[in-house]
């Protein structure tokens, strides 16, 4: 096989050559892709080992199914975006599930880039009243405003109408606001 260079290879392409054999296809796609991935994945879940874990999984799905792609029907990153979207789902629903059987959640130790975050108190009360949304909305928030996708984009993650993702993201707006609107004099907001 001829060599890959990165700014010319399309994402059906470099698949198309690792379902062939070629590991540096599959080496430029997970440069690409995973940082993303594990973006959303570390948003959603606040911890890295399984934001580390989501974002091998998505990967080894693609790669599983990298024989069968038809390009042209879906965006690659659109794609791993939803793969990754419901592996994160499911371990919330999984971690609900732990915590109302009376096991305690175990606590991110990692140091990082959040907890630098973390010492801003809006981020601390945002980040708080995020993880109370229902898991749609907060992934349509998470999508929109913190991996800056388009509507459509969401849309096509999360298989829904564009008019649903707006109305996620209406509903998730509103209880956002209800639940920091008690702490806005002591978040630094003034009205005016």
């Amino acid at each position: 096989m001829t060599p890959i260079r990165t700014e010319d290879a399309d994402d059906a392409t470099l698949l198309a050559r690792y379902a062939a054999g070629d590991r540096a296809a599959a080496r430029l796609l997970t440069a690409r892709h995973a940082p993303r991935v594990f973006a959303l994945a570390r948003r959603m879940l606040r911890e890295q080992a399984e934001a580390e874990d989501v974002t091998q999984e998505a990967m080894l799905r693609l790669w599983r199914i990298a024989s069968d792609w038809q390009p042209g029907q879906a965006q690659l990153g659109t794609w791993l975006y939803r793969v990754a979207s419901n592996l994160c789902i499911d371990r919330l629903r999984r971690r609900r599930e732990i915590a109302s059987d009376g096991m305690p959640e175990q606590a991110d130790e990692a140091p990082g880039a959040l907890a630098q975050i973390e010492a801003d108190d809006r981020a601390v009360a945002l980040r708080a009243a995020l993880e109370t949304l229902p898991d749609r909305q907060r992934l349509a928030v998470v999508l929109r405003h913190f991996e800056e996708r388009s509507n459509p984009e969401i849309a096509e993650i999360l298989d829904t109408s564009v008019e649903a993702v707006e109305s996620l993201l209406g509903r998730a707006r509103r209880e956002l606001a209800a639940r920091l609107a008690p702490r806005r004099e002591a978040l630094g907001f003034s009205d005016g």
